[in-house]
């Protein structure tokens, strides 16, 4: 019997993990949020480790590179049968992530996950 992978919830590109290792030689250890919320839309968010206040409903995506990724349970619900692929494109970041001032933000692509995906990830409790 073959056990299937459990596909990752949250990846990064290169580019992203780059900013990521740049951000973090300037802050120390960073992390992100992922809220769908008002003031930056949907945007993801790069903070200095502790300094956002998680909740008790926050959901850790996953790990990139050692960066926690964490998405509003609301957020999580919505968007729990696709994986996240953190990028970087050219503009301006969120008013209070750790990118503005780059000339570059982060942002979010996405894929719907596959049946057997899906499956694997409700088998072992994720989804």
């Amino acid at each position: 019997m073959t056990t299937a992978i459990q596909p990752a919830q949250v990846q990064a590109t290169p580019a992203a993990l780059e900013l990521i290792d740049r951000l973090a030689a300037k802050h120390g250890p960073v992390m992100f949020h992922q809220s769908g919320g008002c003031c930056d839309g949907s945007s993801p968010m790069c903070y200095p480790q502790g300094e956002f206040p998680l909740s008790d409903h926050d959901v850790l995506l996953g790990k990139l590179n050692g960066t926690p990724f964490y998405i509003s349970a609301p957020q999580f619900e919505y968007w729990k049968h696709t994986q996240l692929t953190l990028d970087v494109v050219n503009g301006r970041g969120g008013m209070f992530s750790l990118e503005n001032g780059e000339g570059v933000r982060f942002h979010i692509r996405s894929r719907i996950f596959t049946d057997e995906e899906i499956a694997t990830l409700r088998a072992s409790g994720r989804i």
